[in-house]
């Protein structure tokens, strides 16, 4: 018996390995893949502007990436003892303007040079809502508290999504063309104008996406992680408090399939060994002292040393010598 409709994940035109470098870019949802990915110890930069959550401000941070100017105290704005970016989560603020441009360009300069070598960008569109400045009409990632008669919301359409993501994407491959690029629609809900509305911006996103996928068939693939949220795990056990995030393990759920489907069998299966090793490295003994867990450090090391002949890609240098330290301790 089945309990639930199952979504179809599309056959990727590509796969995704520890060979690869990955930069993760969008809303929430990117930051609990990128966890995942950086957890299983993949090459991965997370969300250098922040959280970002409509497809302009995506795009745009890939066209600062390419270009990088530093910023400076004049691309900053003042507002309740803070220094903010229009341009970038609220988690690069500062009540020094200085303190907030390094922080700023430390990641600029860092991840530019990531995007420049990696093999692999995960996208994720959380809302086809945007936010303009009504003094200027620029796009912002984040109103950082100031007051709504500033801002014009509006939906973008999936027109002006495509042709921004187009010359996007064009740039993109100029600089590196050997980059595969995989979109996903946040399974999160934007409730804020309701159900229908909330619909309608996902439906947005999912047009958009499939017509760039339509057109960059080999170089772009898609993981329905809204569908799968939808259909597989509709029910709200799935759901976090508020009721529109997942719950951490609908998370757990999603990074399965998205592993399933999308990482090398070689890679899953470092993947499972090392999460063996993970798990005895987090163990907390009552007796730290006894011969017991001696002995249960020693036959951890031993998989480790072993593990790390097996993948020697794989860097275990760290853990091995908290190992070694942790059973000459005893």
């Amino acid at each position: 018996m089945k309990f639930s409709t199952q979504v179809t994940i599309p056959e990727p035109a590509f796969d995704i390995s520890y060979h690869d470098k990955i930069m993760l870019i969008g809303s929430c949802f990117a930051e609990n893949m990128g966890h995942k990915l950086q957890e299983a110890k993949f090459t991965a930069d997370v969300n250098p502007f922040g959280t970002l959550y409509n497809p302009l401000s995506v795009a745009l941070a890939v066209k600062t990436l390419l270009h990088p100017a530093p910023f400076s105290s004049g691309d900053l704005f003042e507002h309740e003892g803070l220094f903010h970016s229009f341009a970038h989560h609220s988690r690069f603020s500062s009540p020094a303007p200085d303190e907030s441009c390094n922080r700023i360009n430390r990641q600029l300069t860092a991840s530019a040079i990531c995007l420049s070598k990696a093999t692999r960008l995960l996208l994720t569109f959380g809302t086809a809502f945007v936010y303009r400045l009504k003094s200027n009409g620029q796009v912002v990632s984040n109103c950082h508290k100031l007051p709504e008669k500033m801002f014009c919301r509006e939906m973008a359409s999936a027109d002006l999504i495509v042709r921004e993501w187009n010359t996007a994407l064009l740039s993109l491959w100029e600089q590196n063309p050997d980059i595969k690029i995989l979109f996903t629609v946040s399974p999160i809900r934007h409730w804020r104008d309701g159900a229908h509305t909330s619909q309608l911006s996902k439906a947005t996103l999912l047009l958009s996406v499939d017509a760039l996928q339509k057109k960059y068939p080999e170089r772009t693939g898609y993981f329905p992680a809204y569908e799968i949220m939808m259909d597989e795990l509709r029910d709200y056990r799935f759901y976090a408090d508020d009721m529109l995030h997942p719950s951490p393990v609908a998370i757990a759920y999603l990074w399965e399939c998205f592993a399933r489907r999308y990482l090398t069998g070689e890679s899953q299966a470092v993947i499972k060994e090392w999460q063996e090793i993970q798990q005895a490295l987090h163990h907390k003994p009552f007796y730290p002292h006894s011969e017991g867990y001696r002995r249960f450090i020693s036959q951890t090391l031993a998989k480790a040393e072993q593990m790390s002949r097996k993948f020697p890609y794989f860097d275990m240098a760290n853990e091995i010598e908290l190992l070694k330290s942790n059973v000459n301790k005893i």
